[in-house]
């Protein structure tokens, strides 16, 4: 199977798809950002876990002005029934669309088919997709292992900080702590940056290795305060069946 190859930086393909909230483009997203996410498989364990997960951190993403966007090579109905018994077992709505793409056309579209692996089932891409609808950043885990939702959270903060600020962020940054500038482009930035560096709101170990002095206001996710927690499911939240069980008027609410 043929398969895209997508980079950092480059516009974000349009297309247009079925999902379990209807029909969308990626184009109505314009002016958000978005997560678009691939899993292997509905009804499966390890995906089932993920989108638990990143419903329970909807609210979060959705305060950043983040769109979630889940992907699978499976049907619509197939979408429905899952969201639905993951909603029955857990009480947790999936309050996100999920595309269906039976015929991988979005998957190959954005590569994420890897054909070593499996020429019928998306591994696990994340594409961070910004409100210009360019692509900021890209992750990829493999079929076995779950994605860290707090640290996809994480990333997001990180790119719409070094936006606000024209900041970098150091190794295992969080929201609150010391931004980075980049090195400085001429001999005579060095220079300044020599001589005197509070004039310039910097603190610096060296020329090249400058934190800003003065934090941002850090975002409060609550994700972030538990990145190891796994999702937990207390039977006490599990909702009863309704009565009629089988009828498509009772609403998911």
């Amino acid at each position: 199977m043929e398969v895209n190859c997508l980079h950092i930086g480059m516009k974000a393909p349009d297309f247009t798809a079925d999902s379990t909230i209807g029909r969308l483009k990626l184009s109505d997203y314009n002016g958000k950002w978005v997560i678009l996410f691939s899993h292997p498989g509905d009804f499966t364990p390890v995906c089932t876990t993920e989108f638990v997960a990143f419903a329970q951190a909807e609210k979060e993403f959705a305060d950043k002005n983040a769109q979630l966007i889940g992907l699978s090579i499976d049907s619509n109905p197939s979408h429905l029934a899952w969201v639905y018994a993951i909603y029955m077992t857990t009480g947790i709505t999936v309050p996100f669309p999920v595309i269906a793409d039976r015929m991988g056309d979005v998957a190959k579209l954005y590569g994420m088919i890897a054909p070593d692996v499996s020429s019928t089932e998306t591994v696990r891409n994340v594409y961070f997709i910004d409100p210009q609808q360019i692509i900021r950043a890209i992750m990829v885990y493999p079929m076995t292992n779950g994605r860290s939702i707090p640290e996809v959270l994480r990333l997001l903060i990180a790119l719409q900080t070094s936006d606000q600020y024209k900041a970098v962020t150091p190794a295992n940054w969080h929201p609150g702590q010391p931004t980075m500038v980049p090195a400085p482009k001429t001999y005579s930035q060095l220079i300044k940056r020599e001589q005197d560096p509070q004039a310039l709101n910097l603190e610096c170990k060296d020329w090249y290795w400058c934190y800003n002095a003065q934090l941002p206001e850090p975002p409060k996710p609550a994700m972030l305060a538990a990145e190891t927690s796994a999702p937990t499911v207390s039977h006490e939240n599990i909702p009863a069946k309704p009565e009629n069980s089988g009828s498509m008027s009772w609403r998911m609410s």
